[in-house]
């Protein structure tokens, strides 16, 4: 039996109420907290410390130390948009994709319903339209904007078509690659307007 057995079988034994003898255990758990406790401080260095002096005839003081590389690069961490420059207008908005392609797509397709339009990830997804002179058919677009520069294949749009059966059910059918190819152009027209008008 081990020793807190025997300890607890003693008590009951003889009804005692009191306090264990915890003392063998004492030790182990002592150099136990020791150890959590000194491990976080390991990570601290052991070198020498280097302190900011002054010239004679300065008066501010000149660092010893050369500053420490940075887990997140040169720069730092930008949590809300890039704190640089941006080198083409239009691209430093607080969105991620190309701001001119972007209100361009919007204001293409702004006689079409918006299902879903996600800045961050540049996608564009409309709700089925049907073209008040054809009622039998109806479309749905999805425009992809692909990166943040303003350029002829930052654009892409998906069409879709689906046409009323006899039974009352829309059925989808093929899209001429024409089509997709008309709404690119159209917001890259767009877009090139709106940076005109950005520029002057």
């Amino acid at each position: 039996m081990s020793m807190l057995g025997e300890q607890f079988h003693r008590l009951k034994m003889f009804g005692s109420v009191g306090r264990l003898d915890l003392t063998p255990f004492r030790a182990p758990t002592a150099l136990l907290m020791a150890l959590c406790l000194l491990l976080p401080l390991q990570a601290c260095g052991y070198g020498s410390a280097e302190y900011q002096t002054r010239r004679q005839g300065d008066s501010a003081p000149h660092s010893v130390n050369q500053p420490a590389p940075s887990v997140f690069g040169p720069d730092g961490l930008a949590l809300f948009g890039n704190n640089k420059k941006p080198t083409e207008p239009g691209a430093g908005t607080g969105i991620a994709v190309n701001s001119y392609l972007w209100r361009a797509s919007l204001d293409t397709i702004s006689f079409m319903p918006l299902a879903s339009a996600d800045p961050f990830g540049g996608v564009i997804i409309t709700d089925w339209y049907a073209p008040p002179e054809a009622q039998s058919e109806r479309f749905k677009v999805t425009i992809y904007i692909l990166g943040r520069d303003l350029r002829a294949d930052g654009v892409r749009a998906s069409i879709f078509r689906q046409v009323h059966s006899p039974d009352g059910s829309w059925v989808d059918t093929n899209v001429e690659p024409k089509v997709g190819t008309d709404i690119e152009n159209a917001i890259l027209v767009r877009a090139r307007q709106l940076r005109i008008a950005g520029l002057e």
